[in-house]
């Protein structure tokens, strides 16, 4: 393995924590800017959608380019812009100026989120063996560490401005420093000649027209799966408290419990695509979250829902990682604008799963409202058969042996 490969995959890395963390810092700042701002929670929900519709926009616009410019070119500067960006909520005095500091703040992380996923497919490829999940568990890490950056800032008394602008600007160095070991163009990979000939089919008219159709389809199977993801982000807790009756520090470990599950997963993951496929981490994987939100939807008992939270986290686990790399591996010559559209379509299904599970406990009890998760799990498993490749194929045709 080439130097210059091992290091743009340890500066991958280094972007998918940065990443976690700018966003996880915005998340822990939210208490302390809507009460600069003066804002009730219902009228930050509503700034919340524009922060959704930046990141909308932003991944929409980084697919093309990345794939025109290369990840070398638009990952670093996406980082530096999401850095900067990030101290604009902090800055706000009102709502209007608040909503316009979301707005571009989401559209810098959308950038950035597409621009890595698109280099991660091309370090994938360079390797010629999975290594998408390991990327996505760091982006938790990141989140984590945002976390503890918020407590030690809020426990140092410093304002939301000090705080963030010093997290930005610590990013905008790392994002520099780090965009030199990035891969300038997308690599070739050592591949088997049938998948030579996947690729040959893939430059054709009718293979690109083939191949966007199945972009789309991952791209609602990543909608489905990231509306449950979003769902438990929002809904977890409560669903302890007010279902079950767990104290709100109890309840509060339910969205730990899943997180930390869904993390483990993903450093998983890796290893069990190369020896089971792709395929069958999704359709194994969506299984075993419709088995975990169902415990969740139906137990009476408090140790029975931790363990369904803890089934679903590591079922959803690799579900995502999957569907990005089949849309990068489609047509790496469209890497970038196929991960936008995954990206962009799952993002939706971030945004409206806690909407949807709101909207339904209008009208059943919240353990209820789960249901739906349950058909949309059930849903991608029957579909996971979109991502047999001939490396799937193989996996399924070895024999079981033992030994070396």
């Amino acid at each position: 393995m080439e130097r210059s490969v091992r290091a743009a995959r340890a500066a991958t890395y280094v972007y998918f924590v940065l990443c976690g963390t700018l966003m996880g810092a915005w998340v822990v700042h939210i208490p302390a800017v809507e009460e600069r701002v003066g804002i009730s929670h219902a009228t930050l929900g509503g700034l919340l959608v524009l922060l959704g519709a930046g990141a909308f926009a932003g991944m929409q616009a980084a697919g093309p380019l990345t794939d025109r410019l290369g990840a070398r070119v638009v990952m670093p500067v996406a980082g530096v812009l999401c850095g900067a960006a990030l101290v604009l909520p902090g800055l706000a005095r009102d709502p209007w100026t608040l909503a316009g500091a979301l707005l571009v703040f989401g559209f810098c992380n959308g950038c950035l989120d597409v621009s890595m996923n698109a280099h991660a497919v091309h370090v994938e490829r360079a390797y010629g063996r999975p290594v998408m999940s390991g990327f996505h568990a760091t982006f938790s890490v990141g989140g984590v560490l945002a976390s503890l950056l918020g407590a030690w800032t809020a426990s140092a008394g410093l304002d939301p401005v000090t705080s963030m602008g010093a997290i930005g600007g610590a990013s905008i160095v790392i994002a520099l420093a780090s965009g030199r070991a990035l891969l300038p163009t997308a690599p070739a990979s050592t591949r088997s000649s049938e998948d030579e000939d996947e690729q040959g089919e893939a430059s054709t008219p009718l293979g690109r027209r083939s191949a966007t159709g199945r972009v789309w389809v991952l791209a609602v199977l990543a909608l489905m799966v990231m509306l449950c993801e979003g769902a438990a982000n929002d809904w977890s807790a409560l669903h302890l408290k007010d279902v079950l009756g767990a104290p709100a520090g109890t309840a509060a470990l339910a969205y730990g419990t899943f997180t930390a599950a869904m993390t483990t997963g993903r450093l998983l993951a890796d290893r069990l695509v190369a020896r089971f496929g792709s395929a069958a981490i999704l359709r194994y994987g969506a299984a075993t979250a419709a088995v975990g939100i169902t415990t969740v939807a139906l137990t009476p008992w408090m140790w029975a829902a931790f363990a369904g939270w803890a089934l679903f986290g590591l079922g959803l686990s690799g579900c995502v990682p999957q569907l990005f790399s089949a849309a990068g591996h489609a047509d790496p010559e469209a890497a970038g604008a196929n991960v936008s559209r995954v990206a962009g379509l799952g993002y939706v299904g971030m945004l409206a799963g806690p909407a949807v599970i709101g909207w339904l406990t209008h009208l059943v009890a919240l353990n209820y409202a789960f249901v739906p998760l349950i058909l949309l799990c059930a849903t991608v498993a029957a579909a996971a058969g979109i991502l047999r490749t001939s490396s799937d194929r193989t996996h399924e045709s070895e024999p079981a042996h033992s030994g070396p």
